[in-house]
């Protein structure tokens, strides 16, 4: 499907100081089945993710391991880097660092087009400060015990400084303006109609920098050696610092002006990216973002926050060890909740890897490629791309509400409607009764597994890979696509 479109799609990025946990998976996951999605329609996509690699949690976890700070997040990145192949994310996606020269001269052009603009100043003040969120609390944010909600038994840091701050509070309007102009922004509308409320309240202008004594391992801020950029207002400018910005033209132009730029987050992120950020790009004069689509959390069963204490932790490479990569991301886009909270337990993936995999379009796949490679001698003509797009215009159309859990019940529809197909028809049975018929029934069936196959890419892509081509090399499976577990 030939197009001169462009689309640009970004993640938040992940701190460097730990292994990527299942929240993580959910979010990679998804933003790279969207990917997919959006090159099989023929766009040119810049897929951008990376690490977060500056701030006081990063610089303890160095000093706790031992490690000077810079090889502390350069290994981390390689670990990063070799979990999103495990996650069956795209090989073309373009990574950045927080910690590359270009993110950071980009970074600090950002500060000085944001202050000159009247946007940033400085003051004395007294906050209670988050490391686990690495942000500043309220009382109204806290738990009954005083502490985040997010991070229980970490006490908060009571920072007194002088720092730069940001004049957030003079984008309340313009924020709701855009957002009134804009009626799709954050999806869900649950969300969005959250961040509306959020913003009605009133906004405070938030602290952009900390004292270079105090915490030394940041972007320098520009003209004042005493000070390192707060790593929110540092690490938000990554969805245009890959770009090239400042350079206002090449891909910036191609894919942030012109590419409906698109971001997905946690909800724990909602504010940073869909308020704060915005913020930020109406302080430097770029033009917003098109869409910031939120996922919930993933939970323990029972719905109870996962948490090492608690022991009740799932950790996404111990199931792609066991499982494969195709199968965590059937479970994060078919089970779990495309927007709201969802439990996962090894009891619950066990269960649907069972039902929709082994004994789903796995036992199908063998059944009917076992029957063509056994009775088909002539090639079967297999629809183009194209034509299978323009015969499941529905389901297609799904992935621009990025319910993808829709999307795979759509796919999982037709794999139920062709095994019963089989179970009704036995052409096993019948081609040895009327061969010619039997024959036929048999090449209309490879031909829907084929489509099947097809809508499978941007969901399961190694998956789609395999059956693709065991139907064009007419064989069937040496081993089974699932094992039984």
């Amino acid at each position: 499907m030939a197009t001169n479109k462009t689309f640009y799609l970004t993640t938040t990025l992940p701190y460097v100081n730990a292994p990527l946990h299942m929240g993580h998976a959910l979010e990679f996951v998804r933003a790279d089945t969207i990917a997919r999605y959006k090159k099989m329609m023929g766009y040119d996509v810049f897929f951008n993710t990376g690490t977060d690699e500056h701030g006081i949690k990063i610089f303890n976890k160095a000093k706790e391991a031992g490690q000077e700070t810079q090889s502390f997040v350069d290994a981390g990145f390689e670990v990063f880097k070799e979990q999103l192949k495990m996650f069956g994310v795209s090989e073309d996606v373009h990574f950045i660092r927080t910690t590359d020269s270009k993110h950071q001269a980009s970074a600090q052009e950002f500060w000085k087009r944001v202050a000159q603009n009247g946007y940033i100043y400085k003051k004395n003040y007294e906050a209670k400060y988050c490391t686990g969120c690495e942000s500043e609390k309220t009382d109204s944010e806290l738990d009954d015990n005083g502490e985040c909600p997010d991070h229980t038994g970490r006490p908060l840091e009571l920072i007194s400084e002088e720092n730069y701050f940001f004049k957030y509070s003079d984008f309340a309007e313009k924020l709701l303006d855009f957002y009134e102009k804009n009626p799709s922004f954050v999806i869900p509308e649950f969300r969005f109609n959250e961040m509306k409320s959020f913003v009605k309240n009133g906004l405070q202008d938030f602290s952009i920098s900390r004292l270079k004594t105090k915490m030394p391992w940041g972007v320098p801020v520009p003209n004042d050696p005493d000070h390192v950029m707060y790593v929110w207002f540092d690490a938000l400018t990554n969805y245009i610092s890959t770009l090239g910005w400042p350079d206002e033209n090449g891909d910036f132009k191609k894919y942030w002006v012109e590419g409906n730029p698109t971001q997905y987050c946690g909800k724990d992120n909602t504010r940073f990216q869909s308020a704060m950020w915005q913020a930020m790009l109406m302080a430097v004069g770029a033009p917003n973002s098109r869409q910031i689509i939120v996922n919930g959390f993933i939970t323990a069963q029972g719905g109870v926050k996962m948490s090492k204490t608690l022991g009740n932790v799932v950790d996404p490479r111990e199931i792609v060890e066991e499982y494969g990569t195709d199968a965590l991301r059937y479970f994060l886009l078919g089970e779990v909740g495309s927007f709201e909270d969802s439990p996962f337990s090894a009891e619950r993936f066990k269960e649907a890897y069972n039902a929709k995999l082994s004994n789903g379009i796995g036992n199908l796949s063998s059944r009917l490629l076992t029957l063509s490679e056994k009775y088909l001698d002539t090639e079967i003509i297999l629809p183009t791309v194209d034509e299978i797009i323009q015969n499941h215009k529905e389901y297609f159309d799904i992935y621009e509400t990025f319910d993808l859990k829709k999307a795979v019940d759509y796919v999982w529809g037709k794999i139920t409607v062709l095994d019963k197909k089989i179970q009704d028809t036995e052409p096993f049975k019948l081609i040895k009764t009327d061969e010619a018929k039997g024959k036929n029934l048999i090449s209309e069936m490879v031909l829907e597994l084929y489509n099947i196959a097809v809508l499978l890419g941007p969901l399961l892509p190694e998956t789609s890979h395999k059956i693709q081509a065991f139907i064009k090399e007419n064989k069937k499976p040496t081993n089974p696509l699932f094992l039984r577990k």
